[in-house]
């Protein structure tokens, strides 16, 4: 079944997320883009909490509440029931949480999902901390950020890990379609969330999502911080179809990350402390290597 952009948003209006906040706005793109005949699996975190303030709930597709490490799992029983009822054709299954959801408490449910081959595509809103239990950092977070379990101070810059490469892990999966994406780029969204579901089998799609709250900046800025990501080399956007990369969004002008770092509090410490401008050129080294890994200039 193809997937189809709807003119309802299937991410109702009322919710109760933080202004700017990128995660609503990359769910409301994902499930728009997949269309009415989804059923969602959602693990616990924020995009769960912000939605369904009972008795409400924004979602217009069905819609299931896992617990916080078992979004997969549940996908996957809900894919396998509609095979053995025949019913295959009728809907499209999306099992989606944040990172904290997917990369750390969730990773062993994903993983099974990937190696049982289940026809669902699992999307990760990557906003890079655990936001709704009090910005704690997860494998998502990346290098000398500022969170509540990774303070800046005397002896440290922040986080003391890079990012988890969680796009490769699904490729060493044999996942036919891995991809990421930003929420400063609908289309691209779009045009993702619709290839992956035209594909058989487990698809995995990285979303970067802002978030305004553990980020510490304007939410107005939400898109610009999201595009600054993407031009400097630190969120490389790409897609990986049967274990090679087939497409990759080019740098048109690249950007030094000071620039991103400089509208975000979370990396404030970097310009106050003594030693900052040493991390800047790690940060810098690794946004390097993202471009010249990816081909994007």
């Amino acid at each position: 079944m193809e997937a189809a952009t709807t003119n309802k948003n299937l991410l109702a209006p009322g919710h109760t997320a933080c202004m700017g906040c990128g995660q609503s706005l990359g769910a409301r793109l994902v499930l728009n883009a997949a269309g009415p005949n989804t059923i969602v699996a959602n693990a616990t975190g924020c995009l769960e909490v912000f939605t369904t303030r009972d008795p409400q709930s924004s979602w217009e597709v069905p819609w299931i509440h896992s617990l916080f490490e078992n979004a997969a799992a549940v996908a996957s029983g809900i894919e396998a029931a509609l095979k053995a009822l025949g019913r295959t054709n009728e809907a499209k299954v999306i099992a989606q949480g944040g990172d904290g959801g997917t990369a750390d408490i969730g990773m062993g449910a994903l993983s099974g999902m990937f190696e049982r081959k289940h026809d669902v595509l699992y999307v990760c809103y990557d906003n890079e901390a655990y936001m709704n239990t009090g910005i704690q950092r997860s494998s998502l977070t990346p290098l000398d950020s500022r969170t509540t379990t990774s303070p800046s101070g005397k002896v440290s810059f922040g986080n003391i890990t890079n990012k988890k490469d969680l796009p490769a892990i699904a490729v060493a999966h044999g996942v036919p379609y891995v991809a990421t994406t930003s929420v400063a780029y609908p289309k691209d969204i779009e045009k993702k969330v619709k290839k992956a579901l035209s594909i058989n089998g487990p698809k995995y799609i990285q979303v970067h999502v802002p978030c305004p709250l553990g980020w510490y900046y304007d939410p107005a800025q939400t898109i610009t911080v999201a595009r600054l990501a993407q031009q400097t080399g630190l969120f490389p956007i790409f897609e990986i179809e049967n274990g090679q990369v087939a497409s990759v969004m080019k740098i048109g002008v690249v950007k030094p990350v000071d620039e991103y770092l400089k509208l975000q509090g979370r990396f404030r410490h970097l310009t106050q402390k003594e030693g900052g401008a040493e991390e800047i050129k790690r940060i810098q080294a690794i946004a390097d290597a993202n471009i010249k890994k990816f081909g994007l200039v």
